[in-house]
């Protein structure tokens, strides 16, 4: 067994067993209030994250203000409860007027 199908297996079962445990110990872990706040608001800064590192970077550099710019316009429409068609077509055909402008 190579050493990439091993790495595979291990993080499928790890995968497997964290997919496992929530319904395993539903009900017998009770957690307090402060803790399941503390779990929401960490939930909350991890997709912060990703959102900033998937708009502003691309190849380990800065993406440029378009696709920032198409990330804030769809932000500020779902954040306003616009329908998911017009959050996504308003974010992409910002970033590419912009780009088109030359704002890449």
């Amino acid at each position: 067994m190579s050493a990439t199908v091993a790495a595979i297996l291990a993080l499928a079962v790890g995968t497997y067993a964290f997919r496992l445990v929530g319904p395993v110990l539903h009900g017998r872990v009770e957690l307090t209030a402060r803790v399941q706040e503390l779990l929401a608001a960490g939930a909350v800064v991890l997709l912060v994250a990703l959102l900033a590192t998937g708009a502003l970077t691309e190849g380990g550099g800065f993406a440029g203000w378009a696709r920032p710019m198409g990330v804030l316009v769809g932000g500020m429409l779902a954040w306003r409860r616009a329908p998911f068609l017009v959050v996504v077509l308003a974010a992409a055909a910002t970033t590419a007027g912009l780009r088109a402008a030359g704002l890449a």
